[in-house]
């Protein structure tokens, strides 16, 4: 008898060491979603702020509110989930991201799970240090926008380390 795959239900999560999981790929969720649709929800309760993500980072993206780099992955797929903001136009969704302290939560909601991270630190770099959206040894979210305020001649970077999954039904 050959093995076969299971068959994949939509609204799955895969194996995770932090949460339940079933095998389903969440790639393939956004398999279905092209460049500018949402692909989710981000919640930074401790500041006040709840944006729905749009996939792909191209200008008019972010214009649309938070934007997924289409090159990372996305939550459940034990990767860094990146997400790029702006700080003082269009919206502003990311204007509070100095505000995020250590330990405080952020929340992925997919339509396939609910991701949520705790802030691990927060770093200045250069707008040229793609180095924080590369994959690391566990699932990460990291969160960027330009600084300071009314520049663009830095970026701040929060990154948050997941601490839970949930699966919806």
């Amino acid at each position: 008898m050959s093995a076969r795959p299971q068959a994949r239900r939509r609204g799955c999560l895969p194996p995770s060491p932090t949460g339940p999981g079933c095998g389903c790929s969440p790639r393939r969720e956004a398999g279905r979603v092209e460049d500018g649709e949402p692909v989710g929800r981000i919640e930074l309760p401790t500041v006040g702020e709840r944006h729905v993500i749009v996939e792909g980072t191209s200008t008019s993206n972010l214009r649309r509110g938070p934007a997924h780099y289409p090159d990372s992955s996305l939550p459940g797929q034990n990767g860094t989930f990146a997400v790029a903001g702006h700080r003082t136009t269009y919206g502003a969704p990311f204007r509070k991201l100095d505000k995020l302290d250590r330990g405080e939560k952020i929340v992925a909601a997919m339509p396939y799970g609910r991701f949520t991270y705790e802030v691990e630190k927060t770093r200045i770099v250069k707008p040229s240090d793609v180095w924080v959206t590369r994959r690391v040894g566990h699932e990460r979210l990291v969160l960027t926008a330009c600084h300071p305020l009314y520049s663009a001649s830095e970026r701040i970077v929060v990154f948050a380390r997941l601490a839970k999954s949930e699966a919806l039904p």
